[in-house]
């Protein structure tokens, strides 16, 4: 029987945040003015940990409502349904996907898998599961307290976010926050919603039964381990007994990493404030090479021939006004050179193959650029598709290109990079 997973939400810190365009109304009767403002009260969510260790469940089908990663694996595609669980489309027919299954994994973000066994984060736990019957999915391992993400308080539990509720308020003249794109209540400085709403805190080159994953993973496996991403750290487990990860360090490389892209006998680590790349000569303790620093910005990184292609975006939780692609000749290992940064709109996740880019522009669609003369990656875009809002990509082979974006799940001819040919759409629930 299906468990429901329930939150218990605490409204001891409120946040509001304006979300509407400000709407005054003066009069002039007596010196008096006031204006209306919609705004959005933000509370402060907690979840304990028996509401999350719970049975692994397998509905036959639920709706996509919000995507996040995604992952290639046997003919199935695996989609994220943010701090929910995962999606499982099958894949066999290109042309016509079918949604067949959904996983419930409260707090699942990322995910990686070899030989039917999955490894999924579940809040702040590592959990190993096997899927060789998907729908009757089985919890081989469980560590708890991997991921630090989430602040701990013995009566509340894990935070793990804030529900929004809209409010109307109207605010007289006389008020410091009469006018403000800031807006205080009690002892609270609290932000207008351009500013943004508040934040909690390619698996390749390993054997050929590995799935692939976006660019934006934050697992990775690679021989007989499976590396994960915990904030600042780098985790590595040993995984020659894959029904039980046994992990064998844990690296401090720098402040909120994000991505993880294996490449020859390297890891490659995104940053906000910079690519690391780690030697595993030593697969049970990676070690620092070098870095590539740059202004603070999210961070993916794919790697080929050499040739690292680093995007750079701004954004409420990447802290800057930067957006670009960064190229970088790494056939130096230890000293990584730039070769040429190109102005972007707003880059996301990118796959690249052969001579070809993809690269995710989010609301701005996807785009292909000819890669064979590096310093004139901008003047040879060869196709633009305009109208999706296209966050990760993953190329299957010459002829087949996954994306994934804010509406749902796209799928592309590539035989003509030129000429992107739409195989199909997934949609999410409207």
């Amino acid at each position: 029987m299906k468990k429901s997973f329930s939150i218990t939400s605490f409204s001891f810190c409120v946040i509001i945040i304006g979300l509407l365009t400000t709407m005054t109304m003066t009069s002039c009767l007596e010196d008096t003015c006031d204006e209306t403002q919609r705004f959005l009260e933000y509370t402060t969510v907690y979840v304990q940990p028996e509401e999350f260790r719970i049975p692994i469940v397998t509905e036959s089908t639920q709706e996509m409502e919000e995507t996040g990663k995604f992952y290639f694996y046997n003919n199935n595609i695996l989609i994220n349904e943010k701090n929910k669980g995962i999606h499982v489309i099958d894949n066999s027919n290109p042309e016509s996907p079918q949604n067949i299954a959904f996983v419930e994994i409260p707090g699942n973000l990322d995910m990686a898998i070899r030989d039917n066994i999955l490894y999924a984060d579940n809040y702040v736990d590592l959990l190993t599961i096997d899927i060789t019957d998907i729908n009757n999915p089985r919890l081989l391992c469980r560590d708890e307290d991997v991921f630090e993400n989430y602040g701990f308080r013995e009566e509340l539990g894990y935070f793990i976010g804030y529900e929004s509720t809209g409010r109307t308020i109207e605010v007289d003249c006389n008020s410091p926050n009469f006018g403000s794109e800031q807006f205080q209540r009690g002892n609270f400085e609290l932000f207008d919603s351009n500013i943004g709403a508040p934040s909690g805190n390619t698996t390749t080159g390993g054997t050929a039964t590995d799935g692939q994953a976006g660019s934006q993973a934050r697992f990775s496996l690679k021989n007989d381990y499976l590396y994960v991403i915990n904030n600042s750290e780098l985790i590595s487990y040993n995984i020659e007994n894959p029904s039980k990860p046994d992990q064998t360090n844990t690296t401090t490389v720098s402040w909120n990493i994000e991505t993880l892209f294996p490449y020859e006998d390297y890891l490659f680590i995104g940053s906000q404030n910079g690519v690391f790349i780690y030697d595993l000569a030593s697969p049970e303790s990676p070690e620092y090479l070098s870095d590539f620093q740059h202004a603070n910005a999210c961070d993916p990184v794919f790697v080929k021939d050499d040739i690292a292609y680093v995007t750079l975006r701004d954004g409420t939780m990447c802290q800057n006004f930067i957006n670009q692609l960064d190229v970088l000749d790494v056939s130096n290992i230890r000293n990584p050179r730039l070769i040429k940064s190109y102005d972007m709109e707003h880059p996301h996740g990118l796959s690249v193959r052969g001579n070809n880019l993809y690269l995710c522009e989010g609301e701005h669609g996807l785009k292909v650029f000819e890669t064979d003369e590096l310093e004139k990656i901008d003047d040879n875009r060869i196709d633009h598709v305009k109208d999706i809002d296209a966050f990760d990509a993953i190329s299957l082979n010459a002829d087949h290109l996954l994306v994934i974006g804010a509406d749902g799940l796209y799928q592309y001819d590539t035989s003509d990079p030129s000429k992107l040919k739409e195989m199909s759409f997934l949609s999410v629930a409207k």
